[in-house]
């Protein structure tokens, strides 16, 4: 059977490199909408009286939503055209950012955040159509370049939400998304190919059901899946609890100063295309396992945060490197292992990247309540160890 969004496509002209950028801008804007949070949540906590403990449930609540997006939404993309479930997803998400920023309570915000993660899974939709676009020897180059986009959005969204939260709060910065993510929808639904049904295709509980079954029949998505948790928790590790340290004594940090750390994750992220041209190489494993070694180096780096910030920048730019290149060189074999469902494939291997990002956020907090920094960079050495563990040991993949 072939999908209209992997095997149709946009088969009718290239991919050339102007509509790469604009396939890895759009994944930005909308993956941006699920980490705006991370910069602002001493300020949401102070706003709306929630204790410092159990503010990491906004980026959880997100991340819950955006993972049940990715089984439930997501492989729509082998069913429905692309260009329209482009459209439904990017104006539903306009309107739950609209509800964030109007939010009166905590419950309220959570609920918000949950539908804003839901439908923010039009970023696995426009990596799926890459793929399929692409032709197989420049698959691994093409999804590191949309990939790319990703990291980035994930990261410019702090600087940005940084800044417009010491200018006019944190409400604005969701006011601003949503104007953006729905003039995003609109366009996209006017460049991408309306495609076409194919008359064989599965019904939605089947394609769900289908998607599910991936974890039982495809070895790669399980393997590579398991790699995911552990590099997206390390990420929300990193990022969530980031801001607590920086805001107060000795450093003292405005929001957009804190903000301004992404800098430093983007020239990672950059960096870390290269990624996707070794996975077409077929240098897979070692790829990944100086990844992991690099990991390691970057927590030991930022646990030097309470006397140098230079310290820290050097070890995000090293750890957002190397979760790039795991994760390209990870969705270039997954891509690989299933041509008719590719749709299906990413959701299914982002789940893994939902829950990572979801517990890393959730501990986070909570360790850094209890222990301070030092105990995070610990928790994030520890999830390092153990993706070099598996990585080093499966020798399923040859180089």
């Amino acid at each position: 059977m072939s999908s209209p969004s992997s095997a149709n496509c946009n088969r009718q002209r290239p991919l050339t490199a102007p509509l790469t950028l604009l396939l890895a801008t759009a994944c930005g804007l909308s993956v941006a909408n699920v980490y705006y949070a991370a910069p602002m949540l001493d300020e949401i906590a102070h706003d709306l009286g929630v204790t410092p403990a159990l503010i990491g449930g906004i980026i959880t609540a997100t991340q819950v939503g955006y993972g049940l997006g990715l089984i439930g939404i997501v492989p729509l993309g082998d069913l429905i055209p692309p260009g329209r479930l482009v459209l439904i997803q990017g104006l539903t998400a306009a309107a739950a950012l609209v509800a964030a920023a109007l939010s009166p309570s905590w419950g309220w915000l959570l609920g918000s955040l949950f539908l804003v993660g839901l439908s923010s899974v039009i970023v696995q939709t426009l990596v799926a159509c890459a793929a399929g676009w692409a032709a197989p020897a420049e698959r691994g180059r093409v999804v590191g370049q949309v990939t790319s986009g990703v990291v980035i959005g994930i990261l410019c969204a702090r600087i940005i939400a940084g800044l417009l939260t010491d200018m006019i709060g944190w409400r604005a910065v969701y006011l601003a998304s949503a104007v953006l993510t729905a003039g995003m929808a609109l366009a996209l639904a006017r460049i991408l190919p309306p495609g076409r049904r194919n008359e064989a295709s599965l019904s939605y509980p089947a394609l769900v059901f289908s998607t599910l079954s991936l974890y039982r029949t495809n070895p790669v998505l399980r393997r590579r899946g398991l790699l995911a948790f552990l590099i997206f928790a390390m990420f929300n590790v990193l990022w969530a609890p980031l801001v607590l340290p920086l805001s107060t004594a000795p450093f003292s940090l405005s929001h957009t100063e804190v903000g301004l750390f992404g800098l430093a994750g983007v020239a990672g992220a950059m960096g870390a295309g290269r990624a996707g041209i070794w996975a077409d190489q077929g240098d897979t494993r070692r790829t990944t396992i100086l990844s992991f070694v690099l990991t390691l180096v970057a927590w030991a780096l930022m646990a030097a945060l309470p006397f140098s910030l230079w310290f820290l920048m050097a070890g995000i730019l090293l750890l957002d490197f190397a979760i790039q290149a795991i994760h390209v060189t990870s969705q270039s074999l997954i891509f690989a292992s299933g041509a008719e469902a590719r749709s299906r494939l990413v959701g299914a291997y982002m789940v893994f990247y939902s829950l990572g990002s979801a517990c890393g956020a959730f501990a986070s907090t909570l360790v850094y309540a209890h222990g301070g920094w030092t105990s995070v960079c610990l928790l994030g050495t520890g999830l390092g160890l153990a993706g070099l563990t598996l990585a080093y040991f499966d020798k399923s993949e040859t180089r």
